[in-house]
């Protein structure tokens, strides 16, 4: 992370404390009631993404409540909490996924590098190339892997391909190879696909498609990548190797992933969002801290396997 100045993600609220409703609380978990203190999180320099004040709703419910948290450039965020606390609901947020969900309300503010994506007339197509998102479940095109690599770019006209490209001597191959080869290398799957480009990517195993899904959200080169429990149906060996990918790519990329398993999440992450009932952020910061030494009780017990 760079920059000098320091951000704080609760600066502008109070330090009163909210409680959470009786009733309210999965089995096992205690009533408690929450500091703005524990979600206040600080790092050098800007935060790449800044939610404020973030409510959603799907219909009546209330699936998000007065979520505040800011994000670091180049580092892997996690986001933990038991099955039901808004998680996933919160990262589709990151990229206005929400949006194709009809009954979804969002209310609140999410900025990327300083811009509203909530604002009017915000282009969804740009935000979505700048903020990609990878899947639970690993989705790759019925194409050849290298097809799905280029689909994108193609797409977006940033590599030209085709009968008319060929006709006006302008097709760019040697421009789409380099390109496929580098984000194919990025994911780590190159050297087990290098081959087989035109063999279909519905072929490749589980652990194999998810790289190559990471690959196809590589090749429109995004800014941040959003991951929803990438490695939730892979074996232990694919997941070891999913991991060491997310460990790698915080390199260049910012990365916020959600994931159930929190041994997982102390490994990969830097900083570690936990939600629990009612669609609550209760606790944000440096994951060590998180996992050695939570500052909430309720944390403290789902991190350490009394309910969850």
């Amino acid at each position: 992370m760079t920059g000098s100045s320091t951000n704080t993600t609760t600066a502008d609220r109070t330090d009163a404390q909210t409680a959470t409703p009786n009733g309210a609380t999965t089995t096992g978990e205690s009533d408690e009631r929450t500091r703005a203190a524990w979600r206040e999180y600080s790092f050098d320099g800007d935060p790449v993404l800044s939610v404020e004040n973030l409510d959603v709703y799907y219909g009546e419910e209330h699936a998000l409540t007065d979520i505040s948290i800011d994000v670091p450039e180049e580092s892997v965020t996690a986001l933990i909490g038991p099955s039901g606390c808004g998680k996933s609901t919160f990262l589709r947020c990151l990229n206005r996924m929400n949006d194709r969900i009809d009954s979804a309300r969002v209310e609140g503010s999410v900025s990327f590098c300083g811009q509203d994506i909530y604002a009017d007339g915000a282009n969804l197509v740009e935000l979505r190339k700048r903020i990609g998102m990878v899947f639970q479940q690993p989705n790759p095109f019925p194409k050849s892997i290298r097809d799905n690599v280029a689909y994108a770019p193609r797409k977006h006209g940033d590599i030209d391909r085709g009968l008319l490209a060929r006709l006006l001597g302008r097709e760019e191959t040697e421009r789409e190879a380099e390109l496929v080869e580098r984000c194919l290398r990025a994911a780590a799957l190159w050297e087990e696909v290098e081959d087989r480009l035109d063999d279909n990517a519905l072929g490749l195993s589980g652990g194999q498609q998810q790289r190559l899904c990471i690959a196809r959200c590589l090749a429109v080169d995004p800014d941040v990548i959003l991951m929803d429990e990438p490695a939730s149906a892979l074996d232990p060996i694919a997941t070891a190797k999913i991991e060491d990918l997310i460990e790698e790519l915080a390199e260049d990329y910012t990365v916020v992933v959600v994931t159930h398993n929190m041994q997982q999440a102390a490994r990969i992450s830097d900083q570690t969002a936990v939600f629990l009932t009612g669609g609550e952020l209760v606790e944000y910061g440096d994951t060590d801290q998180v996992f050695e030494d939570p500052e909430s009780q309720r944390v403290e017990d789902y991190v350490t396997g009394k309910f969850g």
